[in-house]
């Protein structure tokens, strides 16, 4: 079972990853002590805009990938919205209180969860898992023996949706798929999950054995045959991530769209 879901290569495609999981990471940090409304809202647009131009997906396929984080907006925001504590009474009946105060925490907690909605999105749509961990080993000098184990694994995982999905097909065909009781179900679960487990063991073992052939244990200086380093691309996703916490920060203090 093949999943087509890349998108055009843009220029952030491009960006050095580990610099771009160090930034993204720093800015979820500092997304964690922005306590002004205007201003997390100034920096998740500006995030926003950098997903969905330069992302290489269509603004539909955007917009469905976007469903789920509206739904954890609209149920963190609201949660501190009705149930929060303030001086300035909106409105107020039963255990639901709106104040002013629990209506702009609201909205931070929740414009903080679509940034760091954005953020993943932005490094997940936009980085190889490959190139990561090639990244890693050269930039962030992480063992190989570390980084090919978690690249056979996402290798893995294409691999078994391709075994579970003929187990499924097969089951269809000699009428085990029908009943929905108990038994029905127990049995689903061990028609599945003992073929998956044990090939996938076995698999394992064998990628073991094939990189300890070839000698992924040993401390020597290794060579790549991608190289990766630093360009102009990264000075300017640097640079767009500081103009847009800068310009944030004074559209904020001087234009500022919710009430303080």
């Amino acid at each position: 079972m093949q999943v087509n879901f890349a998108g055009a290569e843009t220029w952030l495609h491009k960006v050095n990853p580990s610099l771009k999981l160090c930034i993204l990471i720093a800015l979820c940090f500092v997304a964690l002590f922005i306590h002004d409304s205007n201003y997390m809202m100034n920096v998740m647009i500006g995030v926003l805009l950098l997903l969905l131009c330069f992302s290489g997906h269509s603004i539909k396929r955007m917009l469905l990938l976007f469903i789920p984080f509206c739904f954890i907006f609209i149920s963190t925001s609201s949660a501190m919205i009705f149930f929060g504590k303030g001086e300035t009474l909106w409105f107020e009946w039963g255990l639901i209180s709106i104040t002013e105060e629990s209506f702009m925490r609201g909205l931070l907690v929740g414009f903080r969860a679509l940034l760091f909605a954005a953020l993943g999105l932005t490094f997940s749509l936009t980085t190889r898992p490959v190139n990561l961990f090639y990244s890693l080993m050269q930039q962030i000098r992480l063992k190989p023996k570390y980084a090919y184990s978690f690249m056979a694994a996402f290798r893995l995982i294409p691999i078994m949706m391709e075994e579970f999905q003929m187990i499924r097909n097969a089951m269809k065909v000699r009428g085990f798929e029908r009943g929905n009781g108990i038994k029905a179900i127990y049995f689903k679960l061990k028609a599945y999950s003992i073929p998956l487990l044990s090939g996938s063991i076995r698999r394992a073992h064998r990628i073991a054995v094939a990189m300890e052939a070839k000698r992924f244990t040993d401390t020597r200086e290794r060579t790549y045959y991608y190289e990766y380093g630093f360009s102009k691309k990264d000075q300017g996703f640097i640079l767009y991530f500081t103009i847009m916490l800068l310009a944030g920060f004074y559209l904020a203090d001087h234009f500022p769209i919710l009430p303080r």
